[in-house]
């Protein structure tokens, strides 16, 4: 028998460009020896269930075809799953940060080729408690890519998917123009093993990856599968020093800055004395305290054997 794989795409991702490619993506596929279908997520979870269910139904493979929201919504499904499918990518979203990090082709064609070859690699995720200990209102989430909480994290969710889908990653960097005059600091404590903070701060970000919001060098040191997050934490600084911060990020030079606290760990437990969101994966998450472990190798992903 053929290995089944389960395309869960989201119609709307991006420029809407995967659609009309879906034809030419199943017959790279099939041709490759899979057998491969397809789901068209109809709102938010539908991504997650139809995951759910591929696994259930005994596919082996299950690729995400949009941005990073959907590629959060599926790997959330298969984390709970005992028997997880093999994760692959056709990235068709705005920023598309784990598949620039893993160096996913953007096109396509190319990416459902590299699909097509089936090398797979072991994927850490990030497992969220949000709420106190013990308290009725704990919930549990995953990421595969960012955790992040401060005013200019909120980005990525307020950007009108109108506006994202005409403008691609520019609607981004408009929204963060519009944003930066009117940073403040926050109040954040962060511990992990080795470190605690306990101070105002303009940002903070929990990553799995190289890339966070289209910027490949945020964590030049980040992994997506030794083991541990890389924290990114931006101490107070003034709007003309925050701009050049930002573009010492392009450069991969701002983890060296005084203001940018940069270590490793593979817990993390975040509160404020302030009400805080939660970004995870680009989307609102729900707001502190909150407590975040890695979850080593729980996933594998397809990438390029060539740069891997």
């Amino acid at each position: 028998m053929r290995p089944k794989i389960r395309l869960i795409y989201n119609p709307t991702a991006g420029k809407e460009a995967f659609r009309s490619k879906l034809a030419e993506v199943l017959r790279i596929l099939e041709e490759s020896g899979l057998e491969a279908s397809c789901h068209a997520t109809r709102g938010v979870g539908d991504a997650k269930m139809a995951a759910v269910e591929a696994a259930s139904d005994g596919f082996e493979y299950v690729v995400a075809c949009g941005g990073d929201g959907t590629v959060n919504e599926v790997v959330s499904g298969l984390a709970k799953v005992q028997a997880r499918p093999v994760l692959g990518i056709i990235p068709a979203g705005t920023t598309n940060d784990l598949a620039r990090a893993l160096g996913i082709p953007f096109q396509i064609e190319e990416a459902a080729k590299l699909i097509a070859k089936r090398y797979e690699i072991p994927l850490d995720l990030g497992r969220i408690q949000l709420g106190n200990k013990g308290h009725a209102e704990q919930a549990e989430r995953y990421f595969v890519n960012i955790a992040a909480c401060g005013k200019l994290t909120e980005i990525t969710y307020d950007v009108p998917s109108k506006m994202k889908t005409m403008l691609g990653q520019l609607a981004y960097y408009m929204k963060g123009l519009e944003l930066l005059p009117g940073l403040r600091p926050i109040h954040l404590r962060v511990e992990s093993p080795e470190n605690v903070y306990d101070g105002q701060a303009m940002l903070c970000l929990i990553t799995n990856s190289r890339s966070v919001a289209g910027f490949e060098r945020i964590a030049p040191l980040a992994s997506v599968n030794d083991g541990q997050f890389d924290v990114l934490l931006v101490k107070p600084t003034n709007l003309g020093d925050m701009i050049r911060l930002v573009s010492a990020g392009l450069r991969g030079e701002h983890t060296a800055d005084e203001r940018v606290m940069y270590f490793h760990a593979n817990s993390i437990r975040l509160s404020s004395m302030e009400m805080v969101d939660v970004n995870i994966d680009g989307e609102y998450g729900g707001e502190l305290p909150t407590s975040i472990q890695v979850m080593q190798h729980h996933l594998s992903i397809i990438v390029d054997e060539r740069k891997h």
